[in-house]
C-alpha cells in the first residue's frame, strides 16, 4: 500500500517545519531551536526528529543543504513552504471558530 500524502501535521512536525524556514539546521540544533520556540512545551525525541527528517526529505519538503562534521543540515524547500503554509492557514481557521463559539456567543 502507498504511503499516503500528509494532509495535517502533528505539532511535532509542524515545529520541525517551523525550524527550518530561518536558516539550515543539523538535527540537535532542530531540537534546540523547537524547544526555544514553544518554551520547552514541544519536545522532539532523536528517534521521532529523524524519521521525521527522513520523511520530510523524501517527501521534498526539505533538502539537505551540507554535510560538516558527520551532521546534515536540511532547510526547508518551496514545497515544504506550502505545506507549512497550508498547515497554517488550517489551524488559524479553527482558533477561528473556536473563538467565534468560545469568545463571541455563538452557539453549539
Amino acid at each position: 500500500m502507498a504511503r499516503k500524502k500528509l494532509e495535517t501535521l502533528t505539532e511535532q512536525m509542524y515545529y520541525v517545519l517551523l525550524s527550518l524556514t530561518r536558516e539550515p539546521r543539523h538535527g540537535y540544533g532542530i531540537m534546540q531551536d523547537v524547544a526555544g520556540l514553544t518554551d520547552g512545551r514541544v519536545t522532539i525525541g532523536a528517534g521521532t526528529l529523524y524519521a521525521l527528517l527522513s520523511r520530510f526529505e523524501a517527501e521534498g519538503l526539505i533538502a539537505l543543504t551540507d554535510m560538516e562534521e558527520g551532521r546534515k543540515y536540511y532547510l526547508l524547500t518551496a514545497e515544504g513552504k506550502r505545506v507549512l503554509t497550508e498547515e497554517y492557514d488550517r489551524l488559524r481557521r479553527q482558533v477561528s471558530d473556536g473563538a467565534a463559539i468560545l469568545e463571541g456567543g455563538k452557539t453549539l
